[in-house]
């Protein structure tokens, strides 16, 4: 039997993510600033895009650019942020990480901002801060033990292109238990080769002509 496969794209606005939708999109990730790597959007813009959208809507929770190592007042930040996508009963799910200064998972961050999402049931994506130099799979088996819904991962290289083989391993150790999502450099002409070689059900990108490519497949 075949798998249905999602399709995530990443949104840097409400204008964008409400064309995402309009091309066949199954769930958007809104954000700013994209060439930062990504940040929170601003209320503004989460509230405009959740009244315009009817499919899966997750919020990127980062407060700044830079490496993943946060403070007390980033995180209480950050949990404020997620405590806002909740009340606002327009978000499905936010996208979030955090590591300690020796690049392992900060859990005990991690666990403060899952909990707080899961309060509100909300979906929890843990974003690439996993391919960090470092461990990527001791990472993974820490965010396994958070109970977050998918991983978004690269597989530690440059393009998930080019972490097919980490990633397959990655999907592999998940065992069903969180969902490897490849995401970073794919592109319409990889999106298929990279479902295929790593048997991941999830895939995230900016361009839409990445839906129609995975569609005329026979994934």
């Amino acid at each position: 039997m075949t798998t249905a496969i999602s399709v995530e794209i990443c949104s840097p606005g409400a204008e964008a993510a409400l064309k995402a939708q309009e091309t066949g999109a199954d769930r958007v990730e809104l954000c700013r600033d994209l060439q930062t790597g990504g940040l929170t959007p601003s209320y503004d813009d989460i509230i405009l895009a959740g009244e315009s959208l009817h499919i899966d809507l997750n919020v990127l929770i980062r407060p700044r650019e830079g490496d993943f190592v946060y403070n007390a007042k980033e995180v209480a930040t950050m949990l404020e942020q997620i405590r806002f996508c909740g009340e606002s009963g327009l978000v499905d799910g936010v996208v979030i990480g955090a590591l300690t200064p020796s690049g392992e998972v900060d859990i005990p961050v991690c666990g403060k901002l899952v909990e707080e999402a899961r309060k509100h049931s909300l979906s929890v994506t843990f974003h690439r801060a996993i391919d960090e130099p470092g461990d990527i799979f001791g990472r993974l088996r820490d965010v396994m033990s958070l109970g977050v819904d998918r991983v978004l991962s690269s597989g530690g290289a440059a393009t998930a292109e080019e972490g097919i083989p980490v990633l397959k391993e990655m999907v592999r150790l998940s065992a069903g238990r969180v969902s490897v999502m490849p995401g970073c450099g794919v592109t319409p002409d990889n999106a298929v080769k990279i479902l295929n070689a790593t048997l991941a059900h999830e895939i995230h990108g900016s361009r839409a002509g990445i839906i129609a490519a995975v569609r005329a497949s026979s994934l």
